[in-house]
């Protein structure tokens, strides 16, 4: 547990700065055109820096990047502390992109070239949720006990100096011994595996964006709503990590039950449980699966989180599109869909289920 506690306070740091900015967006620009550009930033970053994370840290190491990812969040949120224009804010969300970017990609190949990468996936998955509820919630109560918008972001600044500390006492070899054995994959068809984590990954964040225009719901219920989902994703991570489920089939499953969920959202809130849950099952398959393609594992979670990344921003512009020209319900309608039809494609990748069983050298 003390090699991979850095890792998981890390993500849990990471995420929580990144959601911190959230419930006071006012506080850092006027208009909802600079404050959803401010909020946007980050996720340009992420997507800018992920995949070349990912093979950087196969070429020098998975430590300096995730050293170097970090040590870019603390910078990243004391600059957002202390800027006092807009643009200033917008170029540290950037920046903070950039370095959760680093991060994540280099932690997701050490964790994933580890022998007990499944539970281990688990864990950091769920530190992962629980980071980003933390900044949601934590940096709105902070706010709301100081009279200050920025405070919650010293705070979980400060909280990822501990990790930022920590990394630098782990060794480059600590998965423990050699990687797993595996047969190679052919690249082009782990492209179906990618494709899936565009569309279901994005689903969410599609359901997500949707959900407050649709009901018109106050702030405070909404971000209970919302929230639920967080949970249901940390106990479905970690759920999931210990069953050792075929990958392939999985997905197949939860494709189709999250399809269903989406549409349950349109019509009640307790549809948003349900997402987050199978959203656990979902990252657990898609990593597990990538675990035994052979790929060298710092490309692999380059690429799956470019693509999660790239779901995450282009499905809920696609449905917002949508909703603005035909109505929510076929929105709503479209994204399921498209949820439903991995079922299909996630067949065609070339790894069958072997990957359930790695053997050692």
């Amino acid at each position: 547990m003390r090699e991979r506690l850095p890792f998981y306070l890390g993500v849990f740091g990471v995420m929580a700065l990144s959601n911190a900015i959230v419930p006071v967006l006012n506080g850092f620009g006027a208009g909802p055109a600079i404050q959803g550009s401010i909020y946007s930033a980050y996720f340009l970053g992420a997507l800018l820096t992920v995949l070349p994370a990912g093979l950087l840290s196969d070429r020098v190491g998975r430590m300096p990047v995730v050293r170097a990812g970090l040590l870019i969040t603390v910078a990243s949120g004391l600059l957002i502390f202390l800027a006092g224009d807009p643009a200033i804010v917008l170029a540290g969300r950037v920046l903070e992109g950039l370095g959760a970017g680093l991060f994540v990609s280099s932690a997701m190949s050490w964790m994933n070239s580890r022998p007990d990468h499944e539970r281990v996936s688990g864990e950091f998955l769920a530190a992962l949720n629980l980071g980003l509820l933390a900044g949601l919630l934590g940096s709105g109560l902070i706010a709301g006990a100081l009279g200050s918008g920025r405070a919650g972001i010293l705070a979980f600044t400060f909280l990822a100096v501990l990790p930022s500390v920590l990394v630098f006492l782990v060794r480059e070899d600590a998965p423990g011994g050699q990687e797993t054995v595996r047969r190679p994959a052919r690249r082009a068809g782990i492209l179906w595996l990618y494709l899936s984590s565009v569309i279901l990954v994005g689903s969410t964040g599609a359901v997500t964006a949707l959900y407050p225009s649709y009901t018109g719901d106050n702030p405070a219920p909404l971000g209970i709503i919302i929230s639920s989902m967080n949970l249901a994703t940390i106990l479905a991570v970690i759920l999931a990590s210990r069953l050792h489920l075929p990958p392939v089939r999985t997905l197949r499953i939860a494709s189709v039950i999250l399809a269903g969920a989406i549409l349950l959202v349109a019509f009640s809130p307790a549809g948003f449980p349900v997402v987050g849950a199978i959203l656990g099952f979902i990252m657990i398959a898609q990593i597990a699966y990538l675990a035994g393609t052979g790929i060298p594992q710092g490309e692999a979670m380059g690429a799956y989180n470019t693509a999660s990344y790239a779901g995450m921003t282009l499905l809920p512009f696609l449905a917002g599109i949508i909703a603005g020209q035909v109505g929510f319900l076929p929105a709503f309608g479209v994204i399921a869909f498209l949820a439903l039809s991995m079922a299909v494609t996630i067949g065609w990748c070339p790894c069958g289920e072997e990957v359930s069983a790695p053997v050692r050298p």
